[in-house]
């Protein structure tokens, strides 16, 4: 027979939020660590199963009350190292170094999912530089997993509390930036040109817990011409599609960095759809900050293209043609 216990936590709004996760996130982990049943009912926790189960459980989750008091931050680590110890006996967690890690092995986003693995050299090389620098270039045919890995660890970090917040950023080229002219509201607007970030996003984590992160602004989906004006701190901001900024677009996204961002500008220069004479802020920034420390650039080729086989021979054959032409 199963025994239930309630757990008060009294805490304020964000602190609450902070150990229960997003989407109760923290909690439903908690759960698969514990082997009990967990449900979050405002500011008390129900705890159901075996009593020794319920009793770790218990200690756990009034550490971990203490830490989001504290102002810590309730991380997926955090959470796993205060049920290991618990088990080891009571010590302290050691300090978060999730950023300086080797990520080649996979990205735990949701728990909707199994790890997002990098499936080659450079995909794995590029998850390790987005880990240790602030500004990120990812540059290379369509396929290669570009936004898609960019996106993992935007999740990631969001998860781990690494950052506060992913912004979603894409030009809209066809539509002149402008949008004004078009129907519907802005998310009406700019959805068609963010779909495929929303396609990955899709893939890695629960479109209902996406729309919510969306309406608490902790996922921010955005044209280009709308970061004109802001300072994003403590953000993961993705840039796709770069190839079709201007020098002068591209001038203004990266003056928007703040205080513990990180920037990932992805696009291929073989597809730009600027103007004629218009020359992009993509290749114009390959020029001017090669050999910059604060600035590193990832580039793929199609030995990297994750999709269907037949896509591999497709750019190839694009690839040979463009060669004999020229």
């Amino acid at each position: 027979m199963l025994d239930s216990k309630k757990i008060s936590v009294n805490l304020h709004k964000e602190a609450l939020f902070n150990l229960y996760g997003i989407a109760d996130e923290n909690l439903r982990f908690l759960e698969r660590l514990l082997g009990v049943e967990i449900v979050g009912r405002n500011d008390v926790i129900i705890v159901n199963g075996r009593r020794k189960d319920i009793s770790r459980a218990e200690r756990v989750i009034e550490k971990l009350k203490k830490y989001a008091e504290g102002g810590k931050a309730v991380s997926r680590l955090l959470v796993e190292e205060t049920v290991e110890n618990d088990k080891a006996g009571d010590r302290e967690p050691l300090p978060e170094n999730t950023a300086k890690q080797g990520k080649s092995a996979g990205l735990l986003v949701s728990s909707k999912r199994d790890l997002v693995r990098p499936k080659t050299k450079n995909q794995e090389k590029y998850i390790q530089t987005i880990f240790d620098n602030q500004i990120v270039f990812g540059i290379g045919p369509a396929g290669t997993g570009k936004t898609y890995l960019a996106t993992a660890a935007g999740l990631y970090f969001l998860r781990e509390k690494l950052v506060e917040r992913i912004v979603l950023v894409r030009p809209v080229v066809e539509a002149g930036e402008n949008l004004g002219f078009l129907p519907g509201d802005l998310k009406e607007k700019i959805d068609p040109y963010l779909r495929p970030l929303f396609d990955a996003i899709y893939d890695m984590i629960e479109p209902r817990i996406f729309h919510e992160l969306v309406e608490n602004e902790i996922i921010e989906v955005a044209p280009l011409a709308y970061m004109r004006g802001r300072t994003l701190n403590k953000s993961f901001v993705i840039l796709d599609e770069a190839q079709n900024t201007t020098v002068d677009q591209m001038k203004m996204f990266l003056t928007r960095t703040g205080n513990d961002s990180k920037l990932v500008i992805t696009g291929d220069i073989t597809q730009i759809d600027l103007p004629v004479g218009k020359k992009s802020g993509l290749i114009h920034a390959t020029e001017i900050f090669q050999g910059m420390d604060e600035v590193k650039f990832s580039y793929f080729g199609t030995e990297d293209v994750s999709r269907a086989e037949v896509v591999k021979r497709i750019l190839d054959a694009y690839e040979k043609y463009d060669k004999n032409e020229k």
